[in-house]
Parts: structure tokens; sequence; C-alpha cells
């Protein structure tokens, strides 16, 4: 972490190296963090502000937040911002840096950089009495938490997914087989962009049985695992897991084997989706170009709205549900470990939504009129 005078702040660089390697963060969260540390640091600078004082003045700082671009040079001391004044931030993103904010101020409390009091300044103790039915403790006893101060209500935003007619025409307006195995590992598979991007030909057992690859795994499937790449791809699931594809994932996958080796050969890099048609020649796809070439696509199949890899993820969780998969099969599936992490990815599809609707019935054509009920 380093001042505008790229000058070093040890505390900010020690917790996000700690954030790195002794909590195994992905560089992507890393680097979040990053800019968000570096915008308290400014306004702490901009402000005539200690970091190790300023929590006492958060709200201030989630005034300046709001309200000061990212551009503005250190002197936003001055903040002018009338009645109805355009945000420069959502509220997702003001919650988000104060949560780095009070990641490296506990962090600097622990390390004893800061005075312990910080603590009361970022945080309340709350007990269990406010969280849902299901977080409760199982010994219906009361429990103590640490609860933020500071945090602005985001707007209730509604779980999209993509669907399968988007889905297809962005299928269809690729242009390479590499670009079908993409969208089809997102939408058929279920996948993160992270994991698509860091899957090497290894991971790769596309055949009925993988014995002689050395895996009892019957079937087609994948092996997904997290690894430092070099493309900065990652796998947000720390466990490694196997996942089956199906048939139109199998023939992406042939057709673009067959595309690779036309262009390179037996050489290129080890991971699975590489460049093929531009510099460098064989390097890994990184997980910035999946998302941009979701945007193409959704040019290219003209879609009235944007359509991202996660959306295709989600329509994938959805879809397994919708054909009447378990939830413990759908949590498989994406690779999650806790059961409500699934609920988030299930949009149930409108048509069967009403093709419920219409099974229930109505009790009252079981009467006759005028028997008096």
């Amino acid at each position: 972490m380093i001042k505008d005078d790229l000058g070093v702040v040890p505390i900010a660089d020690h917790w996000l190296r700690f954030l790195r390697f002794g909590r195994n963060r992905s560089e992507l969260t890393t680097r979040t963090h990053a800019g968000s540390v570096a915008l308290y640091l400014r306004w702490c600078q901009a402000t005539g502000r200690s970091w190790a004082d300023a929590p006492r003045d958060l709200g201030l700082f989630m005034l300046w937040l709001k309200h000061v671009p990212a551009a503005e040079p250190a002197a936003g001391s001055s903040l002018l911002a009338g009645p109805g004044a355009v945000p420069v931030r959502g509220e997702r993103r003001v919650n988000a840096v104060l949560t780095a904010v009070r990641g490296l101020l506990s962090h600097a409390v622990s390390q004893g950089e800061a005075p312990r009091w910080v603590l009361g300044q970022i945080y309340e103790l709350a007990d269990s009495r406010d969280l849902p039915a299901q977080a409760q403790p199982e010994d219906a006893g009361l429990s103590y938490r640490l609860r933020a101060r500071h945090r602005v209500q985001e707007p209730v935003i509604e779980v999209d997914r993509a669907t399968d007619e988007e889905l297809v025409a962005m299928f269809l307006a690729c242009r390479s087989a590499r670009d079908r195995l993409t969208v089809a590992l997102l939408a058929r598979a279920g996948l993160r962009r992270g994991q698509v991007a860091g899957l090497r030909r290894g991971d790769c057992h596309l055949v009925t049985d993988a014995r002689a690859l050395g895996c009892d795994v019957q079937g087609p499937h994948l092996h997904v695992r997290r690894r430092d790449n070099v493309n900065g791809a990652w796998s947000k699931s720390p466990h490694a897991w196997v996942l089956p594809v199906d048939a139109v994932v199998v023939q992406a996958y042939d057709q673009y084997v067959d595309e690779r080796h036309a262009r390179l050969g037996a050489g290129g890099s080890d991971f699975l989706l590489v460049n093929l048609f531009r510099a460098p020649v064989g390097a890994p796809v990184s997980p910035d170009a999946i998302g941009e070439l979701f945007e193409r696509l959704c040019d290219r199949s003209g879609l009235d709205r944007k359509v991202t890899p996660h959306m295709a993820r989600r329509a994938f969780g959805s879809n397994v549900a919708d054909a009447g998969g378990a939830l413990d099969e759908v949590q498989a599936l994406l690779g999650h470990r806790h059961p409500g992490s699934v609920e988030a990815y299930l949009t149930p599809d409108v048509r069967r939504l009403r093709d419920a609707v219409e099974r229930a019935g109505t009790p009252r054509l079981a009467f006759e009129p005028g028997d008096g009920r």
C-alpha cells in the first residue's frame, strides 16, 4: 500500500499481505481492499486527520465517499454538494469501502498500531435477538457479537438469471469453438469465470471411463481446484470438487481441442482456455477477458440487456432445480459448502411457477352452489 508520493503505508501494507498470504484471499479481493483503504487514507490526508484517530468521524468519511469522485485531488477537504446532488458511489460501494476500513483498523488494533478504543468506534456490541430464526443459537441462549456501527441501507436488488433464450442466442453468436466452450462452461456447468479461466487441460476428464487417466470417477467430468494462477484466475471455493458435465459441454470441448490443435499443435500453455487469435498466442485467457467476451456476445446477439457470466451461473443452478434437482444436488454442483448459499442461485422459471398454480386447483370447485358452504 503506497501514498500519493509513493511512500509505503506500513500498517496497510502489512494488512494486505496478511489478507493475501495469511488468509489466502485472492489477488482480486486484495486489490479491491487496497483501493478501498486508499480512499480512507486519502480522506485522512485531505482533512488533516491521523488514520488511527479518524474512526471518530467515520460518518463524515461516508459523506465524503458518497460525493467526492475518485479523480478528485487530495485537497477534497471541502465538500460542496447541495440537495439532490448525484452520488458518485452507490450504497454497495460505500459499504464495501467501510468493510475494508474496519478490517484495516481491527488489524491495526491487534498489532498494537492503534488504540483499543478504535474498536468501540467501528463496532457496537449486539446480541442474537435480532437475527432470523435460522441463525439463532441452538441452545436458545443469548450470544453476543460485534455489529458494524457505520453502514448505509442498500436498495433491494432482485437477483436475476440469464434466460435460456439469451444464453442460446449468445452461444450462436460465438465466432470460435473456444468462445462456445467458454459459454458452455458457464451456462451448462455453472462455473464462475475465475474457475473457468483457471481450468487446466489435466482437469478435464471428458471421457466415459477416466481410469486410464488415473481417475475412478465415472462419466465426463471436471476437477475444479483452487490454485495461484499467472492469469489472475481464482476459484472462490477453497475446496476442490468433481463436476459432472453434459453432452453439450463435451461436444464444445471436442470442437475446441480441434481448433486449438490446428493453431498451436501440442504447444501453448497448460491452461485449458488460451489466446488463439491475438498476441500473446498460447497465453491463458484471463477472467476479465471472459467478462469482455460476454459484453461482445450481448451486442452481437442483439440482447436488450447486459448478461454477465454470473447470470449464466445462476441460470445453471435454477435450471437444475427446475428440472427436479434437490437442493443438495444444486449445492454440490455449484461447489458450495453451506446449504444456505444455494438460495441466492435459485430463481424459478416463470413457467414452472405457473404450472404450480394450475396444479393447486381451486378448493371452492369441490362444493356445489347452494349447499350452504
